[in-house]
């Protein structure tokens, strides 16, 4: 008696396409399969055993050693960190937070502000360095002895990164430190991504000036 009802609600279904082609035509669109397609490749990832999750860590920090470290070097990206914490340093907290209400405001239809500085020789190297790396890099930015960012391949969410880990585990720890997020996936690309920020050192001094931060799609790690 019970399996009665659910056949006469399937009955009911079946006979309105209509209200079904409504809701195929709402929701089953292709960026909706691309988010599952997501879900389910880093619910995979992170099925295996229980280091699973942590997989990516080490070929991470093996591109750290092997490539960021080396362009992290170059004169262009020393050269602007060392300008600008000489141009901020007698900020303030509270002008920073300002300056990040600035930055925020004008994320969504653009501004003077962020278009100074990805218009900036170091955001041109940075947007070379991310083309060269062919899918690899999803974005790169660098951080001052603040967390201000000085340069930048694609624009970012805030200003300031100095409240995050991405900036206190680098530049607040030493010149070899390096910090990897986790995975989580990129709702623009649908692609699963971990950050990896370094300390960056002055080569002459050894003395950490700034960081940098690049979102990797790990899914090409090894490639």
């Amino acid at each position: 008696m019970r399996l009665a009802c659910p056949v006469r609600r399937m009955t009911r279904l079946n006979a309105s396409p209509y209200k079904f082609n409504a809701i195929r035509e709402t929701f089953m669109t292709p960026s909706f399969f691309r988010g599952i397609a997501a879900a389910l490749a880093l619910s995979t990832l992170l099925a295996g055993p229980a280091l699973a999750a942590d997989e990516h860590v080490a070929p991470m920090k093996q591109l750290a050693a092997a490539k960021v470290s080396a362009w992290a070097k170059d004169p262009v990206v020393i050269e602007a960190i060392k300008a600008q914490n000489a141009k901020h340093a007698s900020l303030s907290q509270a002008d920073i937070d300002k300056m990040d209400k600035t930055w925020r405001a004008e994320v969504k239809s653009g501004g003077p502000m962020i278009q100074s500085v990805l218009d900036n020789k170091l955001s041109a190297f940075l947007k070379k360095v991310k083309a060269d790396a062919a899918g690899l890099y999803a974005e790169i930015f660098v951080m001052d002895d603040k967390g201000l960012n000085v340069g930048q391949s694609d624009v970012t969410s805030d200003y300031w990164q100095g409240d995050e880990a991405k900036w206190k585990e680098t530049y607040s720890v030493g010149p070899d430190a390096v910090h990897i997020s986790k995975i989580s996936t990129d709702e623009s690309s649908q692609t699963l991504q971990s950050q990896l920020s370094m300390a960056i050192a002055d080569p002459v001094s050894g003395k950490v000036i700034g960081a940098v931060t690049v979102g990797v799609n790990v899914e090409q790690l090894g490639q």
